[in-house]
């Protein structure tokens, strides 16, 4: 039986509710999508809790999927049934057997990129590529800093920076977390929410500060993020995953830091199709290059809050997937 699980109410993960989903018809310029993997991120969780609102309740989540084609509407023309497709952004609906979704979202997916991969990469790829070229070009040399390394996108952001040349300090929680950062590339491991972490990026940098730093912790910890960062670097914000993120004055910034703030949306900058389409054939891209993000653990798409609240808890590692 198809299954949909469909968000009715804001609050904690008990707000998910399984329903059965029976395939629907396109309209004319939508394909409908059977889904072999679902991505499951942080930004399902912030739509759940409202911090990020949906236009309307119930709704179905997710950002991200890959799975085959199995209907397409009467004015799609460059997409066919049986062809093997991936997508990121909105419109939300992922996390259902199958989905209705624009044409112009579905990305074709080579028979040698595997539908986890896929789909465990895909929104985290299109975000890599914006912070990575877009928010702060990362190059040979360019000293970068990333919270939560051993997550997904962190996964992905320590293994694409490196293969630009660039040096990665990354921040973890624990010491197996941190282990498994440095067996993806990190250079350089801050262990514990509680680490003097200016003191000791300043120690690992010699004083000058990283390039950029990419939180998307939030909460307090932004405010620690500016302190180990080179004048005239750039900060990215681009997330709260341990909570609302604290004011920031603009003395924070500069003169003396003189510092360049960035809250750079993925949902924004997938919005626009030339954006979207360039940030997924490059994620794809690096996929097949072995630059994807680890798989941390599969559920079945029934266990999506379980699912949901092991991520909000702190408790994976690499990318988290659904499985219809």
């Amino acid at each position: 039986m198809d299954i949909a699980v469909t968000m009715i109410g804001v609050g904690g993960p008990d707000q998910l509710a399984v329903v059965a989903d029976e395939p629907r018809t396109p309209g004319p310029t939508e394909v409908r999508i059977r889904h072999e993997a679902i991505g499951v991120n942080f930004i399902d969780i912030y739509h759940r809790r409202g911090l990020y609102p949906l236009a309307s309740l119930p709704a179905v989540l997710g950002v991200e999927g890959a799975g085959v084609i199995e209907a397409v509407g009467s004015d799609v023309t460059a997409l066919r049934v049986g062809q093997r497709v991936a997508y990121a952004g909105a419109p939300v609906g992922a996390y259902a057997s199958t989905r209705l979704l624009p044409a112009v979202r579905a990305i074709n997916l080579p028979d040698d990129v595997p539908f986890f991969d896929a789909a465990s990469s895909m929104i985290r790829g299109v975000t890599a590529h914006m912070l990575l070229t877009k928010t702060f070009p990362v190059g040979a040399g360019t000293v970068i800093l990333v919270h939560a390394a051993a997550g997904g996108l962190g996964t992905i952001l320590t293994r694409w920076a490196k293969a630009l040349g660039a040096s990665v300090i990354g921040t973890t929680s624990t010491p197996e977390k941190a282990a498994l950062a440095k067996r993806n590339g990190v250079d350089h491991v801050v262990v514990g929410r509680d680490a003097d972490l200016a003191q000791e990026v300043g120690v690992l940098t010699e004083g000058r500060g990283v390039d950029v730093a990419y939180d998307g912790i939030g909460g307090t910890t932004l405010l620690k993020t500016l302190a180990c960062v080179r004048p005239f670097g750039t900060v990215a914000s681009i997330g709260q995953a341990g909570g609302p993120i604290s004011p920031i004055s603009v003395e924070e910034l500069g003169p003396r830091r003189s510092l360049s703030l960035a809250r750079p949306s993925v949902m924004a900058y997938s919005a626009d199709l030339t954006l979207y389409k360039s940030g997924a054939e490059a994620a794809l891209k690096a996929v097949r290059s072995g630059l994807c993000a680890t798989i941390g653990r599969r559920y079945p798409l029934a266990e999506a809050a379980r699912a949901q609240s092991e991520l909000e808890a702190g408790a994976t590692t690499g990318s988290s997937l659904l499985i219809p």
